[in-house]
Order: C-alpha cells, then structure tokens, then sequence
C-alpha cells in the first residue's frame, strides 16, 4: 500500500466530529486515549495519513506540543509511523509487544537499567555530596507539584542523570547520559498510559534518595531495584506481557 496516497480519516478530519470528554485527564493523555481508541477499533484503518498536528490541534482544542507528545507515544506504541515531509500513518491496530523508543526498545532498558543504575545508586550512597542530595531533593521537591508531563519527564531524567553523576563513576554517567532520550521516551509513554505511575514514581524516587542521603548502599541498590521492577511492571500492564 502506497501510505502518501492514502485518505485523510473522516472522523478524524471533520472539524464538527464528535469528541470524547478530555475532563480528569491530561491534554496529551486525552488525545493518546483518542487516537489510540480510534486505531484499535478500526476507526483509523491501517495505511490511513493522519491528519496534520495543526488539524489534530484544532480537533482536540489543544496545542500543537500537546498533539506531538501524543503522537510520540503512538509511535512508541508502535501503532503509528511518521516520516518527514509525509506525515503520520497508521501501521498497526494493536500495540506493539515493545515499545519503540528511537534508537532503544523498552526491553533493552529493562534489561540493561538494573546492571547500571542499580550500583550507580550504591556507588552514590558512598560518594555523594551535600550538593548532590541538596539537587536530587530539589528536583523531587518539583516532580510532586509539576502538572506538566513533559516538564516532569524532563525532571525525571535530570533525576536520574544526577545519580549516575553522584556515583563518581564516568562510565555510569555517560552510560545514563546516552539513554536520556529513550528513557524520556518511555517515562512520557507510561504516565500518559499508566495513569498512577507518575505519583509512584515520586514516592519511589523518594526512597531512592533518602538511601543515598542516609549512605547506605544496600538500601540505595534495592531502593533502585525496586523502582526499576516497578517500571517494568508497568511496562507489562502497558504492552500485555
């Protein structure tokens, strides 16, 4: 199937389609929950362009970074592609058993992040500074009142970032440094899907911190691990694994 020749969804397109209510959700989230109910009930056939980001704002009532932070999530999902200049198509009905987050896969962080992060927390616990706690404390101070999601996944990453840099090992730091783009991925995925992960997050991150602050390694490694677990599981929920 040419994809470029494809139509525009009328249920999508028409500036007088129905709309579901966005109310207790968050714009990004709502508009996800949208498209991706469209998708999956064959509403939006497979092969279908999607309207522009301009039009999409226009249907929802919403911005522009709000439809493109929905949109990265469907591509993560796998549902949707989007080629430059083209658009966006619709590649599949159904969520990907993974998810797709640019150069890395949810299952390569599952599968790595527990080897890195988990002795990062230890080695910090050991090696931190006042400074680093006084960060790390700051930045969950501003995750457990931030309302925007991606303003709290730019946190999170900073979050975790500050960690590995507290470990005083180079290779942690440039390891977690390299996965900042796919783990922001991810992060934005889950909280826009898993709609409790973002508050357990911050609980969990406070455990984290109050190890490494407390200097005990044990506690900042399983603190971590739990953590990093908990991800995971909701990754399953959110996949059907």
């Amino acid at each position: 199937m040419n994809l470029s020749d494809s139509p525009t969804p009328r249920q999508l397109d028409q500036p007088g389609a129905a709309r579901r209510p966005l109310a207790r959700l968050s714009a990004a989230e709502a508009v996800l929950a949208d498209l991706r109910g469209e998708i999956e009930a064959g509403g939006v056939p497979v092969g279908t362009k999607l309207p522009s980001e301009a039009a999409l704002a226009a249907r929802y009532g919403v911005s522009r970074s709000v439809v493109r932070e929905a949109l990265r999530s469907c591509a993560a999902l796998g549902l949707t592609q989007t080629h430059t200049g083209r658009g966006t198509f619709v590649v599949s009905s159904r969520a990907s058993g993974d998810l797709v987050l640019g150069r890395y896969s949810a299952r390569d962080l599952t599968e790595a992040r527990p080897h890195i992060e988990v002795p990062a927390a230890a080695l910090a616990a050991r090696r931190h500074t006042p400074e680093d706690v006084s960060a790390l404390k700051g930045i969950i101070d501003e995750m457990s009142v931030e309302d925007d999601p991606a303003a709290w996944v730019a946190l999170d990453a900073s979050f975790h970032g500050l960690i590995a840099r507290a470990s005083g090992n180079k290779v942690f730091e440039s390891v977690v440094a390299e996965l900042r783009e796919a783990l922001a991925h991810q992060s934005e995925t889950l909280n826009l899907v898993a709609h409790d992960r973002q508050r357990a997050s911050d609980i969990e991150h406070r455990a984290i911190v109050a190890a490494i602050e407390a200097g005990s390694a044990e506690l900042a490694s399983a603190a971590m691990a739990e953590h990093l677990a908990a991800v995971d599981r909701a990754l399953g929920t959110l996949i059907g694994r």
